[in-house]
């Protein structure tokens, strides 16, 4: 818990780093965004306080009847809300479950104690290894504040727009481009990726995997990173990110979720993202005869 809390912090500096360097956003709203990132809640692992479960009555007895037990109980306790105040301690997501999530309404990012494992995260593991994995979903998570539907909302969940017309529309323009990158993406003959309906979400993995990589070098603290197993520091960021997100679809599955999921297919989180870093280009030596090479003009970096 204690190195996430590092990993969260260098995180959020490397996003006002980004803030501040990027030339697409105007004075007036970056002063919007600092108050933002600076007002993120990071919840990492599980509540500092536990839901008291003791009058709620289950046995061995009847799956039927513990099953209209736990309804009641969670219906009375949502009765038990109204006219109360919002509890901002409370957590979208139990501590088994291995996801994270940004909710723009209390602005905090959340990370349950079963992503903090391999592939994610590993306090074993080397610096790189845990920023290209946990690093860039916690970078991913805070992009969220800031996509297409996260910057609707200001540093205390509340919707309204912060940003001059001339930073949106660059903005805009710069999540056009990528859009248009992945519904070129065909992962099954005649099926593509709707790279509307997915935007926010490349928007976090580009995005998420750019600060990551920026803290990471933060974090070497201007050391050369060690070469270990014939693999640089640049290329076991990389692969780690690569790691997270294999996986095996069955086609008709996979063709279900291009239009139920506003994820990309999982190959394509991996070599949809990489191909707009210059980065990887030099630590794989790609060269426009392979397959993902994308020309630099072509490039997206948002964050």
């Amino acid at each position: 818990k204690a190195q996430m809390d590092d990993l969260v912090e260098n995180l959020r500096t490397a996003l006002r780093q980004s803030i501040e360097q990027n030339d697409w956003m105007g004075a007036a709203t970056k002063e919007e965004a600092y108050k933002k990132l600076e007002a993120f809640r990071p919840k990492i692992a599980y509540p500092d306080e536990w839901e008291d479960f003791s009058s709620l009555d289950l046995s061995r007895d009847s799956l039927f009847q513990n099953a209209q037990n736990v309804r009641e109980f969670n219906y009375a306790d949502e009765i038990s809300r109204l006219g109360e105040p919002t509890d901002r301690e409370e957590w979208g997501m139990t501590p088994q479950t291995v996801n994270a999530y940004y909710n723009p309404s209390f602005n905090e990012i959340v990370f349950p104690a079963g992503i903090l494992q391999p592939p994610f995260f590993d306090p074993a593991a080397d610096l790189a290894v845990n920023y290209g994995g946990i690093g860039a979903v916690i970078g991913h998570e805070m992009g969220h504040g800031f996509d297409d539907q996260g910057s609707k909302s200001d540093w205390q969940g509340v919707q309204r727009n912060w940003w001059t017309d001339e930073d949106r529309a660059n903005f805009e323009a710069l999540a056009d481009a990528l859009a248009e990158q992945y519904s070129a993406f065909e992962p099954v003959t005649g099926y593509f990726i709707d790279g509307r309906f997915t935007l926010g979400e490349n928007i976090g993995d580009v995005g998420g995997l750019s600060l990551a990589y920026r803290a990471y070098k933060m974090a070497l603290n201007g050391e050369e990173a060690p070469v270990i197993e014939g693999l640089t520091g640049d290329q076991r960021f990389f692969l780690a990110w690569a790691q997270v997100w294999r996986r095996k679809y069955r086609e008709d599955a996979l063709i279900q979720r291009l239009t139920t999921d506003p994820h990309s297919p999982s190959e394509f989180r991996v070599n949809g993202v990489v191909r707009n870093f210059d980065e990887w280009y030099e630590a794989f030596d790609v060269q426009p005869e392979d397959k993902l090479y994308l020309a630099p003009q072509d490039r997206i970096r948002i964050w």
